[in-house]
């Protein structure tokens, strides 16, 4: 009997189609999570992954045979999913496996708001009842609740989802931007002519067409090896931007005029910059802004001085959002190009990120390289993933080898963060592969190089 432990992960259903999961096993999600949250009404969405249509609507069957309604919205990115959570006010689920190679699909689900269902939050409860219907053979039966099967109904969303996000930030009065954007034949290539159609924005379509087998590169834009062809097309046809989407295209990376990769940091804090005003002109005092603790430090030290509080938390877009929820907290940044905005729902939304730097970059004559300059004051190393036989006695090691140098911190909010005068570095382990993730910044160059190699010995040892 297959263990849904495998394909059920801490934030949402991720596996290999049909080997790990099927129509069979959607449609049983889709009763459970109508059952776990107690819905009447449920709105689903899908990306361009072959395996979508079916698997949602088969989620969208077993949520009505709970006696919930279910509002179809079809092609979709993951944020217009949340948007439409968010205004139809019910709990949502999308159909998406991101960046993540075509074979695979998965399901993100929320709350109504766009609240997220995790491991904490109703994601376990949902798995163990799914399990309870999973028989010997693999079949699934779903207990008959005589119920009265609900209605599924279409509506589209993207016209809304657009005009929401140019509601709040307004482009119209820019200088003309020719702006490259690379979609990876995933969402991208969906939202992007809606959203930013009809501005002074000379668009440079890369890869729009919607192809869930990715034929061009993966549709993961945190790989650099997947920003090539954006680069070289930045280069050639001289834009003063690029924009990369993943497959999903809830997170956005941004190339400047010159073809160099924008740090996700450097993202985080120019946007929370236009996000703490807009709230200080509204009469907000010390407005929060949330970054996870492998952003650089330049965030913290830009929301300061700009009259914001920040708070450092966990990676992850469960923890971002909670502490979102409870700080009450304007913007929140993560340095995987997940980007969380109050006005949208608390959710993650790469499109609003996009918006915000476009406005940046036409509301004045610099170029992009020269803009972002401010933002920009360490060097960082980028995460370097290490396999490893025991995590544990790794970081251990690691953490023997710094506890006793003096001026030099230790923390384990989230793995081991080790802090000097003008350093930092943070050793965590993944949750689903023998892995030891590395970040390290530094001041200067050749110190982050210097401690960069002296962990990954360690580590490697």
């Amino acid at each position: 009997m297959r263990d849904l432990k495998q394909i059920v992960k801490a934030y949402d259903v991720r596996g290999v189609v049909p080997d790990q999961w099927d129509a069979d096993l959607s449609r049983a999600f889709g009763a459970a999570f109508v059952q776990v949250i107690g819905a009447e009404a449920i709105v689903v969405g899908h990306d361009m992954r072959p395996s979508s249509p079916g698997l949602a609507r088969a989620f969208a069957e077993g949520a009505a045979s709970r006696g919930a309604d279910v509002v179809e919205i079809g092609l979709c990115s993951t944020d217009q999913l949340y948007f439409a959570s968010g205004k139809l006010d019910l709990p949502g689920a999308m159909f998406t496996a991101s960046h993540n190679p075509a074979q695979y699909n998965g399901i993100k689900m929320c709350r109504k708001g766009a609240a997220p269902v995790g491991e904490s939050t109703g994601l376990v409860e949902i798995r163990q009842l799914v399990q309870s219907w999973v028989n010997e053979d693999d079949s699934v039966t779903i207990p008959d609740t005589g119920a009265t099967v609900g209605t599924i109904t279409q509506q589209d969303e993207l016209r809304p989802y657009a005009d929401h996000l140019r509601g709040l930030v307004d482009l119209t009065t820019i200088r003309p931007l020719k702006v490259a954007v690379d979609a990876g034949n995933g969402m991208g290539g969906h939202t992007v002519p809606t959203v930013l159609g009809g501005l002074p924005l000379d668009i440079v379509p890369m890869y729009f067409e919607l192809d869930g087998t990715f034929p061009n590169h993966e549709a993961n834009p945190l790989d650099p090896k997947n920003l090539v062809d954006l680069q070289a097309k930045v280069r050639e046809v001289g834009a003063d931007i690029g924009l990369a989407f993943d497959g999903d295209a809830d997170r956005c990376f941004v190339v400047d005029e010159k073809g160099n990769p924008v740090s996700p940091s450097a993202i985080t804090a120019l946007v929370a910059v236009r996000e703490l005003a807009k709230a200080q002109a509204a009469g907000e005092t010390e407005p929060v802004i949330i970054h996870n603790l492998i952003t650089s430090w330049a965030v913290p030290e830009i929301v300061a001085e700009n009259g914001g509080r920040a708070v450092r938390t966990r990676v992850g877009h469960s923890f971002i959002k909670e502490e979102m929820a409870t700080s009450g907290a304007i913007f929140g940044g993560e340095h995987s190009a997940h980007y969380y905005f109050r006005d949208f729902w608390r959710a993650d939304t790469g499109m609003l990120a996009a918006l915000h730097v476009l406005a940046a970059l036409g509301e004045q004559t610099k170029p992009l390289s020269e803009l972002v300059e401010v933002f920009d004051r360490y060097v960082q190393s980028g995460e370097i993933n290490s396999t490893v036989a025991d995590q544990a006695e790794r970081v251990a090691a690691v953490r023997a080898a710094f506890a006793d140098e003096p001026g030099v911190s230790l923390d384990e909010l989230d793995g081991l963060t080790v802090a000097g005068a003008d350093w930092w570095f943070n050793l965590r382990a993944s949750n689903t592969e023998p892995l030891l993730r590395l970040n390290v910044e530094a001041r200067e160059e050749s110190k982050m190089s210097a401690l960069r190699d002296q962990v990954l010995a360690l580590v490697r040892a």
